[in-house]
């Protein structure tokens, strides 16, 4: 019978660690999960036979043209990058900033022109004129439609979320208020005054809807503000690729000539000028675009913001001289906040030209924007000297006299007066208006302007990008073929 062998020569090894027996007559095997050395090998001479093709001619030429392929096509995808969003910025401005800037003031010009309107039906006395009380629904109207506007529109932003809903929780409030004295006013109850100075102390005080419409228009308008900065942010990124890749183009030519002294390389010069005419239309442009922002800044968004500021001082001017006889003879307190407003409005002189109605001359950059203004102004000259002549008749005991003249009617020896402080501040709020519209329409023009000279810079510098890296490596491509 035969045994297997049980010696050492005869049993297979099953030590811990080894390897697979080799086959008879081939190359032992590796331990299971050791790197395979033939792997190993390869990949370390595939990269020395990497180096060594770099220290070749063909080989530097390939280097190169891989580089120069990258810097264009990273210029390009740069500049596209930064474009877009100066492009982004500016269309920001046109469509969302500067129309809930524009909404947030317009909230409080109705609402404090509700205020002073209905403050001027209460001297007349009884049921209020149809004039008045459309006026006053119309502004009540107008104010909610804008509230509900700004909502819609507010993007998320909590600061402007709470001030919209304390005014979409104080306007009823308002309203009712104002009814109430109303319809005690129609019943000949002094108690309506009281009524109507309790609305009007609503409405101003801290926390109010003017308080709340007045923070509202400051986030709005701060949001247009850093709007406008990253529209004009210069491109300092895009500007660094583009003179490193055109730098290295030029290099790479200059290499070329000193090599072969062949003084042009089709491929690498069209390369080139893709390249330069990519940075020049990204500064040309990115000049233009910011020339027109800023113009559209400081003589259409910034104007309008100091003639918004003029129309809130006339109309809170024109509601604390309405209240100031409404309270028949406890309304010191009005007529102070009426002298403050005139001051900030036109300055100290009642016969000169001041305050924001001087810097609304001062932006005006054309007749079309400050013979408006320079209208207004005249008014609220006119309209100091009238009210200088009210508080005297109201002072000196006639209170008929001095409802006359500011509202109009009959005065306490039966004759019409016709020129009212009323009129004069219609005057002014008509001719502050027609500011307000020429501005409009040259932000919107300088403003279109500067969205419209990056619309096209990122397509076309993707595409220039694009054929100056595809001239790079036919250049370089045209070279190579010489040592095949």
């Amino acid at each position: 019978m035969t045994h297997t062998p049980t010696g050492s020569a005869g049993r297979p090894d099953v030590r811990m660690g080894a390897g697979r027996p080799a086959p008879r007559g081939g190359v032992p095997q590796p331990p299971p999960g050791a790197p395979d050395p033939g792997r190993r090998r390869a990949w370390v001479e595939s990269a020395a036979r990497m180096r060594a093709a770099a220290t070749t001619e063909p080989g530097r030429l390939r280097i190169i043209g891989a580089g120069l392929a990258l810097l264009v096509v990273a210029f390009g995808a740069v500049t596209a990058w930064q474009v877009t969003d100066r492009s982004t910025a500016a269309d920001n401005v046109v469509k969302h900033s500067a129309p809930l800037s524009a909404t947030a003031a317009e909230i409080y010009r109705s609402l404090a022109d509700a205020d002073a309107t209905v403050t001027g039906g209460f001297l007349v006395g009884g049921q209020q004129p149809k004039k008045v009380s459309d006026r006053y629904e119309g502004d009540i109207s107008n104010a909610s439609k804008l509230i509900a506007q700004a909502a819609a529109n507010s993007q998320g932003s909590p600061q402007a979320r709470a001030q919209i809903a304390l005014l979409n929780e104080q306007l009823p409030k308002y309203v009712e208020l104002v009814t109430a004295a109303q319809t005690n006013n129609r019943q000949g109850l002094p108690v309506g005054g009281a009524y109507l100075r309790y609305a009007n102390s609503q409405m101003r005080k801290p926390g109010g809807l003017l308080l709340a419409a007045d923070k509202l228009y400051e986030i709005e308008t701060g949001r247009l503000g850093s709007d406008y900065s990253d529209a004009k942010a210069l491109p300092y990124v895009s500007w660094a690729v583009g003179a490193v890749a055109l730098g290295a183009l030029l290099w790479a030519q200059r290499r070329h000539y000193r090599r072969t002294n062949r003084v042009f390389n089709q491929g690498m010069l069209a390369a080139s000028a893709a390249s330069a005419v990519v940075l020049l239309w990204l500064v040309a442009g990115h000049t233009v675009a910011r020339s027109q922002l800023e113009h559209s800044y400081q003589h259409g968004a910034r104007s309008m913001q100091v003639l918004n500021n003029a129309r809130i001082s006339v109309l809170q001017a024109r509601g604390d001289e309405n209240l100031t006889l409404v309270a028949r003879g406890s309304g010191d307190n009005y007529e102070t906040n009426f002298a403050n407003g005139m001051t900030t409005l036109a300055g100290a002189d009642p016969k000169g030209v001041g305050g924001v109605l001087a810097q609304a001359l001062q932006l005006a950059d054309n007749s079309a924007g400050s013979d408006p203004v320079n209208a207004a102004v005249k008014s609220v000259q006119t309209w100091r000297t009238r009210h200088t002549a009210e508080r005297r008749s109201d002072k000196d005991g006639d209170y008929t006299t001095a409802v006359a003249q500011v509202i109009g009617g009959k005065d306490s020896s039966g004759k019409t007066v016709e020129q009212t402080t009323g009129s004069c501040f219609d005057a002014v709020d008509a001719s502050l208006q027609k500011a307000v519209d020429q501005e409009q329409k040259e932000f919107k023009s300088a403003a279109d302007s500067g969205r419209g000279a990056l619309a096209l810079l990122p397509y076309g510098a993707a595409l220039l990008a694009v054929f100056a890296a595809a001239g790079a490596v036919l250049g370089i491509g045209r070279r190579l073929s010489e040592y095949r």
